[in-house]
C-alpha cells in the first residue's frame, strides 16, 4: 500500500508517492487560483497513481494553523481558499480516501525526527528560517500543537524588547535591512558574500543575524530543553552556519554565569522533500 502526499505552497503544490519507505515519482503543479481547480488537480494526480499503485490514503502538508480535531485550517496563508471550512472532510469526499493534514513546518520537523538528523531523539525543536521564523516542537515523536495551535510560532518572540525573532533572526530580513541602507537588491547569500569581502554594512547585518539567531536558540533551549535544535530553510545550506551560531551561543553563555546548557544545533537533512515526508509521518501516526 502506498500513501499519496501533497505539499501545498503559495506558488506550487508538490506531490509524490510514499512507497516501500521511499518517496517516489515526485512532481508539482502550479497552485490553482480557486478551490474547485485545486480539487480537480488533486483528483487527476490520484487517478494517475491509482493506475499503478494501491493507495491507502492521502497525506497533506499545508500552510496555516491546522486543527486536526475540527478538520479545518485556521489562520491565513498565501492560499486563502483552503481556510475556515471543513477541508479534511471535503477532501475525503472528493478523493474517496482517508486524508490527514498537518502544518508545513510541523511536517518538516516530523520528517527530521522520523528519518533525518533528529532520528531516535526523544525531543527535538525545529526552526525554519525563511521570510520570517517558524518551527515546531516535537516530544516523543509527536508535534506539540499548543492550546491555541501556536506551538512552534517562535518568530513572535521579542529578542531585543521591541523586534521579533522573525525580524532579527531571518537572513531574508538581514538582506532587507542591508538593501534599505545601500539601496541595492541583494539576496541573503549575496550579503554574506559582501561581508566576507569586507563590506562594513554587510558585516554589521550578518553579525546582527547570527547574534539574534543564537540568542533565540539559547532562549529556546532553556525554555524547552530539547535533545537537539534543528535549523531548516534556505540558509541551512550555508556550510559554516552551525559553527557561527555556536560561537555566538558561547559568547552569550559567558554573560550568564549560571548558564550550563549548550544547545545541540544541527542543520536539517531534508530540504525540498521534508514537507512531503513529514506529511506521511503524520498520516501514519493518525491512522494507527
Amino acid at each position: 500500500m502506498s500513501v499519496l502526499c501533497f505539499d501545498i505552497g503559495g506558488s506550487a503544490v508538490k506531490y509524490g508517492l510514499f512507497h516501500n519507505e521511499n518517496l517516489i515519482e515526485q512532481a508539482k503543479f502550479t497552485t490553482p487560483v480557486n478551490w474547485e481547480l485545486m480539487v480537480a488537480e488533486m483528483q487527476a494526480v490520484k487517478k494517475k497513481f491509482e493506475e499503478t499503485h494501491i493507495l491507502s490514503g492521502v497525506a497533506i502538508s499545508s500552510p496555516g494553523a491546522v486543527n486536526q480535531v475540527t478538520g479545518m485550517i485556521d489562520g491565513a496563508s498565501a492560499v486563502p481558499y483552503i481556510h475556515h471550512f471543513e477541508i479534511n472532510k471535503a477532501l475525503e469526499n472528493a478523493l474517496g480516501l482517508p486524508v490527514t493534514i498537518e502544518n508545513d513546518a510541523n511536517c518538516s520537523g516530523l520528517a527530521e525526527v522520523a528519518f533525518g538528523v533528529a532520528k531516535n531523539e526523544d525531543s527535538a525543536l525545529f526552526i525554519v528560517l525563511g521570510t520570517g521564523v517558524g518551527g515546531c516542537l516535537i516530544i516523543d515523536n509527536k508535534v506539540h500543537h499548543g492550546h491555541q495551535l501556536h506551538g512552534g510560532e517562535f518568530g513572535y518572540m521579542l529578542l531585543d524588547g521591541e523586534r521579533s525573532f522573525s525580524e532579527l533572526g531571518s537572513a531574508v530580513n538581514m538582506a532587507r535591512r542591508y538593501n534599505e541602507v545601500m539601496l541595492t537588491d541583494l539576496s541573503g547569500e549575496e550579503v554574506f558574500a559582501a561581508a566576507v569581502a569586507g563590506d562594513e554594512v554587510a558585516l554589521k547585518e550578518v553579525e546582527t543575524f547570527y547574534h539574534y539567531l543564537a540568542l533565540g536558540i539559547y532562549n529556546l533551549q532553556h525554555a524547552f530543553d530539547p535533545a537537539c535544535i534543528v535549523i531548516g530553510g534556505g540558509v541551512s545550506a550555508k556550510a559554516d552556519l552551525v559553527a557561527e551560531v555556536n560561537h555566538r551561543i558561547q559568547a552569550i553563555k559567558a554573560t550568564v554565569e549560571i548558564a550550563t546548557l549548550t544547545p545541540d544545533v544541527r542543520v536539517c537533512q531534508y530540504h525540498n522533500d521534508a514537507n512531503l515526508l513529514g506529511a506521511v509521518v503524520n498520516f501514519k501516526q493518525l491512522q494507527k
